[in-house]
């Protein structure tokens, strides 16, 4: 008696697979080949803002606005100058040298982490500042960043972080500058980080520290614009 085979389907020469089926058991739409992938989506586009994140981020952990660097006095047992120092407040204005403040959400959270890192690692300060102004898309945007309170050694201040952001943001040279009326010192120079190039200002007197990064500029331009901007995030009353 012949033994039934117990096999419905024809054999397929060795080495191939049978034909995948759909859903239901019919075969794929006519045009589309035996296993080919389903269109993958395209992944989403970074936002415009997305490529200086890594340099924000280096900015902060340069500068801090305090860490352990910064030495504020804790008593008033100096006049003049200090009495000055104790008025000085920072702020980021709603417009900064006729730039509008960023709205942009990326942007606005790290100025918001900035400004959380700057609290928590300063001591004695009366107030802080970052922000970021302008459009990334025109190629025209600058971050601020600031504290005030009494600074033992304004000098010191400004030394230390320069030694920072010639390490993180590869400024080769700063280079003093006009400080403006509020006084102080000033110094600008040429920074770049990811091929990209930044003009950096940096100033430090009795009652405050700051600094401000105009990104896609040379520190020329930056420098240009420093005490107008200064004079807009620093306040005397």
């Amino acid at each position: 008696m012949s033994q039934p085979s117990g096999n419905p389907y024809p054999q397929q020469p060795y080495g191939e697979q049978p034909a995948p089926q759909q859903p239901g058991g019919y075969p794929p739409p006519a045009g589309q080949p035996y296993g080919a992938p389903s269109a993958a989506p395209l992944p989403p586009k970074k936002s415009k803002a997305g490529k200086i994140v890594l340099i924000v981020l280096a900015v902060v952990l340069v500068l801090c606005l305090g860490g352990a660097a910064i030495t504020w006095f804790a008593v008033k047992d100096e006049v003049g100058d200090v009495v000055d120092a104790t008025k000085t407040r920072v702020t980021a204005p709603a417009t900064l040298a006729g730039r509008k403040q960023v709205t942009d959400p990326e942007l606005t959270k790290l100025s918001d982490e900035l400004v959380a890192d700057m609290k928590s690692t300063v001591q004695n300060e009366t107030s802080t500042a970052g922000a970021f102004y302008g459009d990334a898309a025109k190629q025209d945007l600058v971050m601020i960043a600031a504290a005030s309170g009494v600074l033992a050694d304004p000098k010191k201040e400004l030394d230390d972080a320069i030694a920072g952001l010639k390490t993180q943001l590869t400024v080769q040279e700063m280079t003093a500058t006009e400080p403006g009326p509020l006084g102080g010192e000033a110094r600008c120079g040429d920074g770049k980080t990811a091929g990209m190039p930044l003009g950096v200002c940096v100033w430090a007197d009795r009652g405050s520290l700051g600094m401000i990064v105009v990104f896609f500029k040379s520190a020329k331009q930056a420098e240009a614009e420093f005490v107008t901007m200064r004079g807009q995030i620093e306040q005397r009353s």
